[in-house]
């Protein structure tokens, strides 16, 4: 019989959780105490209609939060069993955990949980320095550990053909004016505790750019002037495309991601091809990868930065009744 969690061990995890990214972090999220465990919920209220109609956002957002939860866990010497999708009869339900044996963490999980309050999307351009072959091998690793793929394009020809792609869903995107709405409405000028601050927005989107670029507020370029002009590029995949399978790519590409902050790296994501359905097959079929693109990454060494504002834990952690959790 398991013992359970304490509730301070939960709340030090849900801390954690909630440093996930999300699209637009909208944070689309909930953590509930129950049974020594701790359980990862989709929040419906929080989904973006016009950008994420299936909700695979949500999804992906979970999954990364779960992650989290899980490396927080295991840093802490006491790691989780996870269930994913344990009760069909309440489909928010993403994932359970409950305690496994305890033990010491690894240095890797240590490293992972050190970065989460480092990592936040870097939407400003990026250093011509190249991203070296063992920062590379460690990023596909890490989608691999996650049961996902890492595509890593790589060349002039491979990043041109995967912005055709994105440049064409970023424009079916911006002709429909609820996604423009939905964008504004998650556009922040003052602080507040979710959306996209203003300031970390990026340079607006020019004709000539390579890869397009969401549009926050950013601040104008020079007339003609490149954003980037040779990005590196990844792909994130998994094996199918169920409800469970976005999930488990949150897992993977939150994994990804942190192992990139550790690495020196700093990352954007690109998810204009994966929201736009005829886009995304494109985008697999060029790939040539058997399995469902997730998740597109704009990878490389840039400024610093921090990351943006979260939601207070008392506000999506659902706590039981006195005396449920053990400890």
């Amino acid at each position: 019989m398991d013992i359970g969690y304490t509730t301070d061990q939960l709340r030090a995890a849900a801390a954690d959780a909630v440093r996930a990214p999300s699209l637009h972090n909208t944070q689309p999220w909930r953590l509930r105490l129950r049974d020594g465990g701790i359980e990862v919920l989709a929040d419906p209220t929080r989904r973006l209609p016009a950008t994420d109609p299936s909700g695979w956002g949500v999804r992906i957002a979970c999954g990364a939060a779960l992650f989290n939860l899980r490396v927080a866990l295991a840093a802490a010497g006491a790691p989780a069993r996870v269930r994913l999708r344990p009760d069909p009869a309440e489909p928010d339900l993403l994932a359970r955990l409950v305690p496994d044996v305890p033990r010491r963490p690894t240095p890797a999980e240590q490293s992972l949980h050190a970065a989460i309050p480092r990592r936040f999307s870097n939407r400003l351009p990026f250093w011509p320095d190249p991203v070296p072959a063992d920062a590379r091998w460690r990023l596909a690793e890490a989608a691999r550990a996650e049961q996902c793929w890492l595509e890593l394009l790589i060349g002039v020809s491979a990043v041109t053909a995967f912005g055709e792609i994105a440049r064409s869903a970023h424009r079916v995107l911006e002709r429909d004016p609820a996604y423009r709405a939905e964008r504004q409405r998650w556009l922040r000028q003052e602080p507040a505790p979710d959306g996209v601050p203003a300031s970390a927005g990026g340079p607006q989107h020019e004709p000539q750019d390579v890869l397009p670029t969401r549009g926050f507020g950013g601040r104008d370029r020079a007339p003609g002037r490149d954003f980037e002009p040779e990005p590196l590029v990844g792909v994130l995949g998994s094996v199918g495309n169920t409800a469970v399978d976005q999930v488990v790519a949150g897992q993977a590409l939150q994994r990804v991601l942190l192992t990139a902050t550790d690495a020196g790296l700093s990352v954007s994501l690109l998810s204009q091809p994966i929201e736009v359905p005829t886009a995304r097959e494109q985008l697999r079929l060029s790939l040539g990868r058997f399995g469902a693109p997730q998740m597109a990454l704009r990878i490389g060494y840039g400024q610093p930065g921090r990351p943006t504002p979260r939601r207070a834990v008392d506000e999506v952690l659902t706590a039981p009744t006195a005396g449920a959790i053990a400890g």
